[in-house]
């Protein structure tokens, strides 16, 4: 016991005294800078190693919903914690307000996947006049949606010299829908009669999404696909002598997303189209827990769509127990996250920092 317990203050001495060299090897400073047209003011804040003169850098591009730089998601600050360790070791890192959120200007909600993908680079050529930058190894490193961001930002330009994704999306929109709301609906406390219906109208919803989503029809069609079905529904549910019905399908909320532009974007968003043009080296992780982003079929895919396009500088790694976030997770739902008392996998950080110093 007495030997655990000098361990344990051996630990937090050397714990602490890596934090304060983390703290002094690198610099932090607050930046703007504006889009192309001038009409979106970009803030946020770069991270620079101080002891080297021709660091690579990333921009840190976020996934779906409104994010701050620090990337601040069920209370765990997940890029500033991405940034600090990275530009601890010799990487710059450059993460931003998104759009309408923080000091960075702009309507979030109008933007789509191709919008975010843009701005990442506008952010490179922001990076591309910063002193101490090294300009051919700006790479961007993308979560979740920001994956698929960055896949289209890379193949749109030669700007960008590297991809990190981190549960980055590498399927395409409409069967990434289904196969995240199928995982998050079986993975929940729903009756197992509820877990059927529940996938039921999604995958209704999902297949007309995707048919309409070029039409001015698709408000009037989501709408009497759910009055269809939920006809058939109410039927099908007096049949089970059950005495309360205690599904809801949010018809109103998902009529209104769908229709909007980004959702009409991304549920026809092709990933296989998109990494085919991109041929740049790429490294892929993903926590083997995730029930937004699956581990093994995205994993999968940005190895293969790549090397359909001819790169093969493709790197993927599995990380078992962590979630979306990149945190050990027990039942791994959304509503665990607030609870996890961790912070981002150390394991993956020093994977993305050995990979990009490579770069």
């Amino acid at each position: 016991m007495k030997n655990y317990i000098l361990l344990c203050c051996a630990l937090l001495i050397f714990s602490v005294a890596v934090k304060a060299q983390e703290k002094a090897a690198f610099t932090a400073d607050t930046v703007s800078f504006n889009s192309p047209d001038g009409k979106i003011t970009f803030a946020g804040i770069l991270t620079r190693p101080k002891t080297i003169k021709n660091a690579p850098a990333v921009v840190i591009v976020s996934g779906s919903y409104q994010q701050d730089r620090d990337g601040t998601m069920a209370g765990h600050p997940l890029f500033k914690q991405i940034a600090d360790y990275l530009s601890a070791n010799g990487i710059a890192v450059l993460r931003l307000d998104d759009r309408g959120t923080g000091k960075t200007t702009g309507v979030y909600q109008t933007a789509t996947t191709e919008d975010f993908a843009d701005d990442a680079l506008t952010a490179i050529r922001f990076l591309k006049e910063i002193k101490g930058i090294d300009q051919k190894r700006i790479g961007l490193l993308g979560h979740s949606e920001g994956g698929a961001a960055a896949a289209i930002a890379a193949a749109k330009s030669k700007d960008v010299a590297y991809i990190v994704s981190i549960a980055g999306l590498a399927t395409s929109g409409y069967e990434s829908l289904i196969r995240q709301n199928e995982d998050l609906v079986n993975g929940s406390q729903q009756t197992e009669v509820d877990k059927k219906r529940s996938n039921e109208i999604n995958g209704m919803m999902f297949k007309v999404a995707y048919k309409y989503a070029k039409s001015d029809s698709l408000e009037s069609v989501l709408n009497k696909t759910y009055a269809d079905w939920k006809l058939k529904d109410d039927a099908y549910f007096k049949t089970l002598n059950i005495q309360y019905d205690h599904f809801r399908f949010p018809v109103y909320s998902y009529v209104k997303t769908a229709t909007g532009p980004w959702y009409r974007y991304f549920v026809r968003y092709n990933a296989a189209e998109t990494l085919k043009k991109v041929h740049v080296p790429i490294l892929a992780l993903n926590g083997g827990k995730d029930l937004m982003v699956n581990a093994e079929s995205n994993l999968a895919n940005w190895q293969n769509y790549s090397a359909a396009g001819g790169n093969r500088k493709v790197k993927t790694v599995l990380l078992s127990g962590l979630n979306h976030l990149f945190l050990p997770c027990q039942t791994c739902t959304l509503a665990e996250y607030r609870t996890i008392n961790a912070d981002f996998s150390v394991r993956a950080l020093d994977i993305i920092t050995r990979w990009v110093q490579t770069m």
